[in-house]
């Protein structure tokens, strides 16, 4: 209803489709203006002219525009001059007279020039409003356009080191090619998925929902049961959500390939907020860390990119042992206000 509103007032003044239809219908105000004065006399005092056909004037002038609004103003000064200025029925000129009716076009004059001055505004407000929205629309197709090309470069530098991988003899390097290719093909996909010209964010639950799905599909285990619990109510942020998919997915990957190499299991992710706190948990029932463990000199190219990532977000990136026997890698992060 209110932008409906915004639309009439901005096509004001009407532009009719022939122009004496605006003249014909300002005659009609002043005619209902002079009825209703008319009707009022025997409750109107006599000092009183001009009250009933100052907004006959003034509708006139916001429905059609200035000339209509004069010719309305001359009409019902006219009408109230005959009819309500003693000695009525005539048009008699004295001083009296005189400064009344310098009063009514002093009031009428005003009146039609605010009016004039608020369309015109109104009028300029509105173009304003429409290049903006252009603008928007293509500022919106732009930065899609670009998202698009960013995750395609990323897709084609992805499928690059998957070809440069058939050339490459050494197992350690063809694993880390192999690593490199899906860590950018992760990051094209999520880009394209999230990022938005607005900045919104998405919901997190649905976000990791999807995110570790496509994790266990691409291991190919039909083995493992994978659950995701977060608060509905919560979103994440388009600006750390590459850095927050890249350590998941690292961690659900550490625990389908070490933590469950060779028998089904499951893996919960939590997510929960408390004490100014987001912790994130992924963890497995599997065989856990081994004895000589130690997250500060593991060689781990995963752990130290987690590790990096969590860094940039201000927050701490953890692998312990959990209370199921299996590992729990765990993402702390501040809450922003």
């Amino acid at each position: 209803m209110q932008r409906r509103n915004e639309r009439f007032v901005e096509r004001l003044p009407l532009v009719l489709r022939r122009p004496w239809h605006a003249y014909l219908l300002a005659t009609i105000f002043c005619l209902t203006a002079l009825a209703i004065r008319t009707m009022a006399e025997s409750a109107m005092p006599i000092g009183y002219p001009f009250v009933s056909f100052f907004p006959a004037v003034i509708l006139s002038s916001f429905l059609f525009g200035v000339r209509p609004g004069i010719y309305a103003g001359v009409l019902c000064g006219l009408l109230s001059w005959y009819f309500f200025i003693p000695p009525r029925m005539g048009f008699a000129l004295h001083p009296g007279v005189l400064l009344a009716l310098g009063f009514y076009s002093a009031v009428v004059v005003v009146d039609i020039a605010l009016i004039h001055l608020m369309q015109k505004a109104n009028f300029n407000l509105a173009i304003e409003r429409e290049r903006s929205r252009v603008l928007a629309e293509n500022r919106e197709l732009l930065f899609h356009e670009l998202q698009h090309r960013v995750s395609n470069n990323l897709q084609v530098v992805a499928a690059m080191l998957s070809l440069h991988r058939r050339h490459v003899d050494h197992d350690l390097a063809r694993r880390a090619l192999d690593d490199a290719s899906a860590r950018l093909a992760l990051v094209g996909r999520i880009s394209r998925a999230l990022y938005n010209p607005s900045g919104e964010g998405q919901n997190i639950r649905a976000f990791l929902t999807t995110l570790t799905a496509d994790v266990l599909e691409a291991s190919g285990r039909d083995n493992i049961a994978l659950t995701v619990d977060a608060p509905d109510a919560l979103t994440l942020e388009p600006d750390i959500a590459v850095s927050m998919a890249l350590i998941v997915t690292e961690a659900v990957s550490n625990a389908i390939e070490h933590g469950l190499p060779h028998r089904g299991g499951s893996i919960h992710v939590g997510l929960d907020v408390s004490d100014g706190t987001i912790s994130l948990n992924v963890t497995d029932d599997g065989k856990g860390l081994s004895p000589d463990f130690d997250p500060g000199f593991s060689q781990s190219l995963g752990l130290r990119i987690s590790n990096a990532l969590a860094g940039q977000l201000n927050g701490r990136f953890s692998l312990m042992p959990s209370a199921t026997g299996g590992a729990t890698a765990r993402l702390d992060l501040p809450v922003r206000a």
